[in-house]
């Protein structure tokens, strides 16, 4: 686990009023972001940011970037820079923090941009020490062995934790709908919540909503979060009028788990592809037990929406898991196996979970699987920009299952159970809604189509050693399988050392284990990936050297470095165009990301060198780590589908330790060694096994096709031979030994006691032939040790009976008889379990059972271009006709099998090192239950020999300084090899209380140095290395090893033996740390807070080998403080930190009894940072270093700190930047550089008086009419960086309850509390030189002291509901020692904010009554209140420390007023007292008191002030001054810090925020001033008067009989929250213009907060409700325009909302009233054309009169325009100034103020029903009823002439006709009737 602690950041420019900032952390492609504070100098964030490591240890290449953001600007605007960090420090030491202290920040040209961030780091490593991995269970794996799966039965069990999910629904805006009462409904989890109903469709609701969840942190993101906006009136699901989801984990995710005053973009529930249906503000934020909280936020009235707003997805996106079929699962045990139901396949279904979704039903699991995302998906942003990403896929590929098997224990890992052929991917798109669905025929066939070809695999593995297996008389050997596919060496009984671990006697003859199994080629895919991996090797070993070396070196190594990086890309790249088409899809993506990627490396490498003489080589480190992490995020293949390889310890019958290694680790390729993997064919080191039981193996392993596994042997260092085996067993009869089956033994068994065939009936596998006869002899594996004579003896032996049985004939191959009978029988005393070295005797004085090994070799019948051990498993070779066997009958038994040939690796002689472990001492051991003491020794262990340290007795931290040889160590194979790969030395640590081996307390695992050639040896270095316990951590160890290989020329005898020191072997002088002389100075300030009947304690400090005593405190319970202080202790100590012990702290009380009782026990660790540095040892004598904040001068204990500006806070606003900065760089630099010379200067340059942040957005030191308002820190005083936790004099250390550890994921038990501080400084000369300085030497009276204590409770925010509704009733309740100040009457009703403004006076005695407890209670109606929160103050650090904590200190100095000075001394005479607490002289004033001198400078007053003061009851000139002068000090000025508050019954989780301050006056002062008076501020009461003139442009609501358009209009206005003031003028009838007069006044009264900007509502929620719920809302005053009508509901024709402090300017026409979209941020509102031209708004409270047109709108389906016009008078008057000039409503009397007319209405105006005769008059038209008379007329007198002159019409037709058509000319529609012909002439 790598641990980052972000202290802080300084930003030189900063002003305080800058956009918030967040530091963003990238680790491996991993970002963390801190949490978002505002910006300023010095942001202080004490966050810890965390990277679980897994499986891949820290390694020395790895980088940490940090850069600093704007959080709402983007880059490059928003960039302050960053740097990156090496954490090759970590990697080195461990154990050791690495601190960055002003790291400097580079922009994206590497220019410093003056920022600077200050923090931590730490490495934990997981169970891993350098190359070592130490598993659950607590034993060590290295690199070769991967951590096995999870156990496929159930999840990864995770810890439980407590949450608060919180939800703050604020506002809404632009709501669709008219006339709608909005409600919010909300879904946390599975819980609802409902807000109140508002009007309008910009309501505000400031509701908030919390939910409390006890889950784990996966089951907690996988809840949603579900937000609805209703119309209260409806109840159907038209009602819905938007919808927002969202899950917890965006919320858990985002920084600082908090998303504040975000817009959400609601979406219509049916068409979410549809346009906003409106925009709702919310505050969302998680809090997780133990986290802090972030601040306050301030719901923000008119924050532009668009710079804010969270939108939905813009489509949904849909992943589909297709399965196809499943492989090699196992066979499944009957339900009743009695019936005779064989074993057989049962039902088998599919799990699939997601983001905590779960597919398919429960039910028994096999094995389980985990792809993980990162594998399977790549985003741009982690390979940054170089190539694209791309959406998840995988397959169609076989994913493998693991699970427990059922023939072992659950708990020691987890085996191949199966595969499964599956296909995932991602499309974009609405899902269907379907959950399962069968798969479709084409995608089946797809899917068997793009499968790899099948081929066989073969497994090898040599095994080289096996110690620290577990004891006992079982046989042991090991077993290697991939997949169902396994193979195992032969058995062997373990061996005892001689010490205390037992090993197995491999010796020359190593076991070889091989298996053949059939699986997919992935070759194309395993080639690239492990030529992707040499890359990402060779990338980070030369970037670690590079960051090293510097100048010439480095040119070098870069070189190197590009060169290495172009042949690598070049390689894989030509291996990438040799692959043929991909088969997935996830092949296609990962093959073009690698491309693009290898290619952009190519050519940068390939370009760098040509100028290398240029290049900048300090900048190719930052961009080597860019490379390595882009290459490591390609750099995976999740598609292979083979399981790991899996590594059983055998025990007889029985699996009793496990581990696995990655496939991909191990694989061979021919095309050469950077495409193998990174283990294949070196030795590796893996530990396997259980809690109780586990083994240490060194072994070789390969995985190749068979067909390429020809060069394998050739690959090997030994020889390989290959036999056959098999045993005869004999039992004893009196007298004889016959080879009878009697008592169930077989007379032929294989190793393990199973029946087996005689030598003549076994035969050689296919294609092999035996090599010589039958042979007889005793294993030398099972001998004891080579340097044993015994072993010699036994070989010899051994030797000569086989040369007899030869002489003797005994050449046949089938005739076992023929062996005589004195051959090398092995007596055995319980079947099958084989020889023991001590035979034991039966009844007749002998064995009972005997038995003998036959063996036979084996040799290839023909050479192959296959190795040959991957030969072995084929069937007899039998090329002559066999006869045929008979037909067995039924209910026989089958025939045996043929025995499986074993395989040996046989080494000529091993090489002979030597190794020399340096072991220091241990380091905060833990000790056991009820134990103060150990009594440790260390034992060593490497291969087969082990040795123990001495026992050091009675401390935690032993000091061994002892030297081990272990000699010989006998290692097999090149010693070449053995540098590369050296074996493991494993160091356990135990309490040798008693006989026996001990109480184990830790294990370590460690690499030595290795040398083949002593004379270039070079002493090791002392390292610290952690140690792990049965329960996690136990301490360090601190040693050194070095492996020496000895020649034979005898070269190692000449090194130098180290010395011999008490009967041990001492550490040499060059490897032996350096010593130096330190001095401790303790000031033993006194004991707090033991539980029990503590009478008569005293504290025993111990220090390496010294103990300090402090004298008895006679009465704990009058004074808990030592009698004398200040103590010193002198002795030698390492010069390095990481290996000085801790100081140990043990509090004894005696009482009544005479033996002392150990009461409780501390640690007091890092003592780094108690070190002095003195200038004579530590820097040059001629620079002189200012003092610090805990440094002292002459004669002090204490020097007061200046910071570096003291005056910066005065250029707030950009306007006056730089006059500021011309006035500072002159009277106010001058004015510092003397404050800095005589007071000191500030070490971390932290300037003094840097809010947390005002409400309202503003921090720091605001004006106030009053004076200054104070400084409001939004977190508690001891949180403060530049305030030291206020234990700057006397610091906390806690003592907890004397025991072992504790349980795990539980604390200590606290059992008080030790105060003071510690010193220690390195002092020059021997032990004969000078004492080191005191520093501690004016110290405040130890005595209690009686004080006046002032607690001022401001208010709370945040609080936990505790009511059903919501809601609580909280009051505050005081502590202090015995006496408890609080009432239940005094209670705040129905809220989570409560303004208390309440001030609680008590006396009290300090230290006896020094820890104030503030709670918050929950008024019930019956008792026992409920506990809301409670925080508790530790009055005593306030009342020592020097940053003068016990009264805040003022900026301006009132001598009267809400202001005045309340401290005991007055300015001058606390100036005074400073300079006397200092050792300065005291400050001499001038008579006019406008300058004072002080250590011999002179200030004058007219620096500071530059005229006369301008605040009210200022106080003289010298005190003033001298206030000044104070206020450049680090003292904590008038504050208001807010305390986070906990619960007990869910500790670490916050349940609000209280802001308050704390006075506390001693009473040997004198008197104080007079308190504060906070009383809560008091609503005002106001009346708004609004006079509705006209109405212009409303849209019609009605049509009349004739079709006409018109409307019946009038107006209703209320104010927002307070609906049953709504009043309506009278109506306009008839309007048919759009046009209204009203001259109508509405009177609405209400109270009104001027500070918060908001209007107090006060009224009973239900009838039932006993107290009134405040309600706070904007001053928003809503109007609307209706139609009238009598037989329906009204029309809604418009809607105007107004906000009063935030008006906009009214237009003076109705034409200059228009309407625009909302959607232009530069319009803030609808009526100006240009933007540049709009006005800003007007706050009504300030201006309290205007006039003018506003516009109404109205909306509709998401669109909106403009319904209306309105002409307003808005007047604001106070409660005294509405009584002075009465007015009525409407036009009621009293009219004045204006008078007010009746309106001029049209003469249409009126109500047809009440004058029906007026209808005829003004109800028609008579204008258009006149022109239809004349028309009507006209008609009338054609139709008479045509009646009455009939001839005259058709004359004159005719003649018209004749116009027409002239003479000659016919008609064409003309006929002549017959009989009528022309005229006769």
């Amino acid at each position: 686990m790598l641990r980052l602690h972000v202290v802080s950041v300084h930003i030189p420019g900063a002003t305080g009023f800058g956009p918030s900032v967040h530091l963003s952390v990238c680790f491996r492609g991993t970002s963390r972001r801190t949490q978002v504070v505002p910006e300023e100098r010095s942001p202080t964030w004490n966050e810890e940011l965390v990277w679980s490591l897994d499986e891949c240890p820290l390694s020395p290449t790895d980088t940490l970037s940090l850069r600093l953001k704007h959080w709402d600007h983007l880059v490059p605007r928003g960039d302050l820079g960053g740097t990156t960090v090496s954490l090759d420090q970590l990697v080195a030491n461990p154990s050791l923090p690495m601190a960055r202290r002003d790291a400097l920040l580079l922009d994206r040209w590497d220019k410093p941009t003056g920022c600077t961030v200050t923090f931590r780091c730490y490495y934990t490593p997981r169970g891993k020490t350098e190359n070592a991995t130490v598993t659950p269970q607590g034993w060590v794996a290295l690199p070769g062995a991967l951590e096995p799966p999870q156990s496929s039965g159930r999840a990864p069990v995770e810890r439980k934790e407590d949450f608060q999910v919180r939800v703050r629904i604020i506002q809404a805006r632009q709501l669709q709908g008219n006339d709608i009462r909005p409600v919010v409904k909300v879904l946390i989890g599975k819980r609802h919540f409902r807000t109140r109903s508002r009007t309008g469709n910009n309501p505000y609701f400031n509701e908030v909503f919390c939910q409390n969840f006890h889950e784990t942190p996966e089951q907690l993101v996988a809840q949603p979060i579900r937000i609805q906006v209703l119309r209260s009136q409806n109840l159907c699901t038209k009602s819905v009028i938007g919808t927002f989801e969202l899950d917890i984990g965006t919320v858990y995710s985002a920084p600082g788990r908090t998303l504040s005053q975000q817009w959400l973009s609601l979406q219509h529930p049916q068409h979410h592809d549809s346009r906003s249906q409106g925009y709702l503000q919310v505050s969302l934020a998680v809090r997780r037990a133990g986290e802090r909280v972030q601040e306050q936020e301030v719901p923000a009235g008119d924050e532009d929406v668009e710079s804010n707003l969270l939108r939905p997805p813009p489509c949904a996106t849909m992943l589909q898991i297709r399965v196809y079929r499943a492989q090699d699962l196992p066979q499944v045990e009957p339900v009743r196996p009695y019936l005779g139901v064989r074993r057989g396949w049962g039902k088998v279904a599919v799990r699939v979970s997601f983001a905590g979704r779960t597919r398919s039903c429960r039910s028994k699991v096999l094995g389980t699987a985990t792809i993980h995302l990162s594998q399977i998906y790549q985003d741009p942003e982690e390979l940054q920009g170089v190539t694209p990403g791309f959406l998840p896929c995988f397959g169609p590929a076989f994913l493998p299952l693991y699970g427990p098997r059922p023939d072992c224990a659950q708990d020691l890992g987890v085996d191949y159970r199966g595969r499964v052929l599956l296909e995932i991917c991602t499309s974009e798109g609405t899902p269907d809604g379907r959950q399962r669905d069968i798969v479709a025929p084409v995608d089946v066939e797809r899917a068997q189509q793009q499968l790899l070809p099948r081929c066989q695999w073969g497994l090898c593995g040599v095994f080289y050693s096996a110690t620290m297996v577990p004891e006992g008389p079982d046989p042991l050997g090991f077993e290697l399988g991939i997949g169902h596919d396994s193979s195992a060496t032969p058995l062997s009984p373990p061996l005892f050392d001689g010490n205390l671990y037992h090993h197995l006697p491999w010796h020359g003859d190593k076991p070889v284990v091989a298996v053949t199994s059939s699986w997919e080629d992935n070759c194309c895919r395993w080639d690239t990936l492990n030529l992707l991996r040499t890359l990402c090797r060779h990338l980070e070993r030369n970037t670690a050297e590079l960051r090293r070396c510097r100048g010439d070196t480095a040119r070098d190594v870069g070189v190197k470095l590009l060169w290495e990086l172009e042949q690598d890309c070049t390689q894989a790249l030509a291996q990438l165009e040799a692959q043929t088409t991909p088969l997935t899809a996830l092949d296609e993506q990962l093959r073009n990301s690698r491309r693009l990627l290898l290619r952009h490396l190519w050519n940068v490498a390939k370009e760098a060198p040509v100028k290398a003489d240029k290049y900048d080589w300090d900048t190719l480190v930052s961009g080597a780590e860019r490379w390595l992490r882009r290459v490591a995020a390609l750099a995976v293949e999740p598609q292979a589908g083979v399981p790991n390889l899996v590594l059983w310890l055998l025990r007889g019958q029985c699996r009793v330790g496990c581990a696995h290694v990655p496939v991909t680790d191990v694989t061979f390729s021919p095309i050469g060694p950077d495409a193998c993997g990174r283990l294949c064919g070196r030795m590796q080191t893996i530990f396997l096994g259980s809690r109780t039981v586990g083994a240490q193996v060194r072994v070789r392993l390969w995985l190749c096709r068979v067909c390429d596994s020809g060069a394998l042997p050739s690959l090997l260092e030994g020889s390989l031979q290959f036999h056959t085996e098999t045993y005869e067993n004999q039992t004893r009869l009196p007298g004889k030994w016959v080879p009878w089956k009697l008592l169930g033994r077989p007379p032929f068994s294989d190793g393990m006691g199973r029946e087996g065939l005689p030598p003549g009936k076994i035969q050689p596998p296919k294609g092999w032939r035996w090599e010589g006869p039958w042979n007889v002899e005793l294993q030398p594996r099972e001998m004891l040790d080579t340097g044993s004579a015994v072993c010699e003896m036994l070989q010899e032996l051994n030797g000569n009976q086989i040369q007899r049985s030869r002489s003797n004939g005994t050449t046949s191959d089938t005739d076992p008889g023929a062996v005589s009978e004195d051959e090398p029988w092995q007596s055995e005393c319980f079947w099958p379990f084989p020889f023991r070295p001590k035979p034991p005797r039966g009844v007749l004085g002998g064995a009972l059972c005997r038995r003998r090994r036959w063996h036979r070799g084996l040799v290839l019948a023909q050479p192959t271009a296959v190795a040959p051990l991957f030969l072995l498993q084929g069937v007899p070779d039998t090329e002559e006709t066999p006869p045929v066997a008979p037909l067995e009958p039924w209910g026989s038994r089958p025939p045996l099998e043929q025995p499986p040939p074993f395989i040996l690796c046989t080494f000529p002689c091993p090489s002979r090192f030597q190794l020399r472990c340096y072991l220091f001492r241990a380091l905060d051991l833990t000790p056991g239950i009820s134990k103060t003491s150990l009594a440790a020794a260390a034992q060593v262990s490497i291969m087969d020999q082990s040795q123990r340290s001495r026992v050091v007795r009675g401390v935690l931290d032993p000091l061994w300084e002892q030297t081990l040889l272990l000699h010989p160590v006998l290692l097999f194979g090149n010693p070449q090899g053995i540098r590369e790969d050296p074996p493991a030395v494993v160091v356990e640590v135990f309490d040798q209380a008693g006989e026996g081996a001990g109480v184990f307390l830790g294990r370590c695992v460690c690499t030595p140095e290795v040398w083949l050639d002593p004379g270039h040896r070079e002493p090791p270095r002392l390292q610290p290395h952690p140690l792990r316990g049965p329960w996690g951590p136990a301490g360090d160890l601190v040693a050194a090893f070095e492996l020496l290989l000895e020649p034979e020329d005898g070269a190692l005898a000449a090194l130098t033996p180290p010395p011999l020191r008490k009967d041990v072997l001492g550490i040499p002088l060059g490897i032996r740390p350096r010593l130096q002389r330190v001095a401790l100075e303790v000031l033993a300030w006194g004991l707090r807070g033991l539980r029990g009947a503590v009478r008569e304690p005293r504290l025993e400090l111990q220090w390496e080998d010294q103990t300090l005593w402090t004298p008895v405190i006679k009465d704990f319970a009058s004074n808990p403080n030592f009698p004398t202080t200040t103590f010193l202790l002198t002795l030698a100590l390492p010069e390095e930190e990481q290996l000085v012990p801790p100081i140990r702290l043990r509090v004894w009380d005696r009482g009544n009894r005479k033996l002392e009782v150990l009461v409780g026990q501390g640690c007091v660790r890092g003592l780094g940072q108690y070190r002095c540095r003195t200038p004579g040892l530590e820097q040059p004598p001629c620079q002189e270093q200012p003092p610090g904040p805990g440094d002292t001068g002459t004669g002090s204990y204490t020097v007061v700190s200046m910071p570096d500006e003291p005056l910066s806070l005065l250029a707030v606003f950009s306007l006056w930047k730089g006059l500021c900065s011309h006035f500072l760089t002159r009277a106010w630099a001058r004015i510092a550089q003397i404050l800095l010379s005589c007071l000191g200067k500030k070490e971390d340059g932290d300037k003094v008086g840097t809010g947390m942040g005002l409400p309202g957005g503003h921090q720091g030191h605001q004006c106030h009419p009053l004076g200054v308002v104070p400084q409001i820190y939004g977190c508690e005083l001891e949180a403060v960086p530049e305030f030291q936790g206020l234990q700057d004099f006397c610091q906390t250390f806690p003592l907890h309850k004397p025991g072992g550890p504790p349980v795990p994921g539980q604390d200590s038990e606290p059992v008080g509390e030790f105060k003071g501080p510690f010193f220690t400084s390195p002092l020059p000369g021997g032990l004969g030189g000078p004492p080191p300085p005191q520093h501690f030497q004016q110290l405040p009276p130890s005595k209690p002291q009686d004080c006046l204590v002032r607690v001022y409770i401001v208010r709370a925010f945040d609080l936990s509901p505790c009511d059903v509704t919501g809601l609580s009733d909280p009051y505050v309740r005081v502590s202090l020692g015995k006496r408890t100040l609080g009432q239940r009457d005094h209670y705040v009703p129905n809220t989570l904010e409560p303004v208390f403004g309440r001030m609680f006076e008590m006396t009290a005695t300090i230290p006896l009554e020094k820890d104030l407890k503030v709670t918050l209670l929950d008024r019930d109606r019956l008792p026992p209140d409920q506990e809301i929160g409670s925080t508790s103050i530790d009055l005593e650090n306030r009342l020592l420390s020097n940053h003068r904590a016990h009264c805040g200190l003022p900026t301006l100095h009132h001598i009267a007023g809400p202001a005045a000075w309340r401290d005991q001394l007055c300015p001058s005479r606390t100036l005074e007292l400073v300079a006397v607490t200092r050792g300065l002289p005291t400050p001499e004033f001038s008579p006019d008191g406008l300058a004072v001198t002080f250590n011999h400078r002179t200030f004058l007053l007219r620096h500071f002030e530059s005229g006369p003061p301008t605040f009210r009851h200022p106080g003289p000139p010298r005190e003033r001054l001298a206030l000044h002068v104070l206020n450049l000090c680090p003292f904590v000025p008038e504050h208001l810090e807010t305390r986070p508050l906990y619960n007990s019954a869910q500790p670490g989780l916050e349940q609000g925020k209280l802001q308050m301050w704390v006075d506390i006056f001693p009473s040997n002062l004198g008197p104080p001033g007079p308190p504060v008076n906070i009383d809560p501020r008091k609503a005002e009461r106001y009346e708004l008067r609004c006079v509705v003139w006209n109405v212009r442009d409303t849209d019609f609501g009605d049509t009349n009989l004739l079709g006409q358009r018109m409307s019946d209009i009038y107006v209703t206005g209320w104010l927002d929250g307070l609906p049953e003031q709504r009043q309506h003028t009278d109506i306009h009838y008839r309007s048919r213009d759009g046009h209204g007069a009203f001259n109508w006044r509405f009177l609405f009264p209400f109270e009104f907060l001027v500070a918060e900007k908001l209007c107090v509502i006060g009224r009973r929620e239900h009838v039932w409700s006993l107290d009134k719920t405040v309600l706070k809302v904007p001053p928003k005053l809503i109007l609307q325009v209706w139609d009238n009508d009598k037989f329906k509901a009204d029309d809604l024709l418009g809607v105007l909302e107004l906000n009063l402090t935030k008006l906009p300017y009214p237009a003076l026409t109705p034409r200059l009233c228009r309407a625009m979209s909302w959607e232009h941020h530069s319009v803030p509102w609808p009526w100006c054309r240009t933007p540049a031209l709009a006005p800003s708004s007007i706050n009504l409270f300030r201006m309290r009169r205007t006039r003018g047109w506003w516009p109404c709108m109205m909306q509709e389906d998401g669109a909106q325009w403009l319904s209306g016009k309105l002409e307003l008078s808005l007047e604001l008057l106070t409660a005294e100034e509405a009584e002075e000039r009465p007015a009525g409503k409407g036009r009621e009397e009293p009219n004045k103020y204006p008078t007010l007319p009746a309106p001029r209405r049209s003469k249409s105006s009126f109500l047809w029903l009440q004058s029906p005769l007026r209808l005829l008059r003004y109800g028609i038209r008579w204008r258009y009823c006149g022109w239809a008379g004349l028309a009507l007329v006209a008609v009338l007198l054609l139709f008479l002439m045509h009646v009455f002159f009939p001839s005259s019409m058709t004359v004159k037709m005719v003649d018209q006709l004749r116009v027409l058509h002239p003479a000659g000319a016919e008609h064409p529609k003309m006929e002549h009737p017959p009989g009528r012909g022309a005229m006769p002439a």
